[in-house]
């Protein structure tokens, strides 16, 4: 194997001209759509970050909304149960006074029939102890002649002394 001088020049000079040709023509455009390239994907990368930072923020907004709406519906519920409590007291305390009234009624009218039945028997008793004396007296006077003898002398001492 033997070096020949002509040949490696001459691969030197295809060389250096291939070199140039490129560099003009290829090299230029192909590093200018690379460097876009860069750029684009250094872009897509800085609004990726962007939206990862966004997407983290909302999260967190959300979660805090979230915090919030749960605190404010807990906040409800008791407000609620607060207030039913008060309204059944209330209701209860309302109840217990109409029962209560309403007993007081049911023993004044009581007494006042029972009052009104006593004064009926009352009269109905001292009615029946005058008919039953009554009664009593007329059979004893018709039965005795001694109580007319009796009458009749004691209207003469009276008409008498009179």
């Amino acid at each position: 194997m033997s070096f020949v001088w002509e040949s490696s020049v001459l691969a030197i000079i295809a060389f250096g001209i291939l070199y140039f040709l490129l560099n003009k023509y290829a090299f230029g455009p192909l590093f200018s759509v690379m460097e876009k390239r860069r750029e684009l994907v250094l872009q897509q990368m800085d609004e990726a970050a962007k939206t990862r930072e966004q997407a983290v923020s909302y999260v967190e907004e959300q979660k805090q909304a979230l915090q919030q709406a749960r605190q404010e519906a807990q906040l409800i519920i008791q407000q609620s149960q607060a207030t039913s409590s008060n309204q059944v007291d209330r209701i209860l305390e309302q109840a217990k006074s109409e029962a209560a009234r309403l007993k007081d009624e049911a023993v004044r009218d009581i007494d006042n029939e029972k009052n009104k039945a006593v004064e009926a028997l009352r009269s109905e008793l001292g009615t029946a102890s005058v008919r039953i004396a009554s009664k009593l007296l007329e059979k004893e006077v018709k039965a005795d002649g001694e109580q007319e003898q009796l009458v009749d002398q004691y209207l003469k001492e009276v008409g008498g002394r009179s």
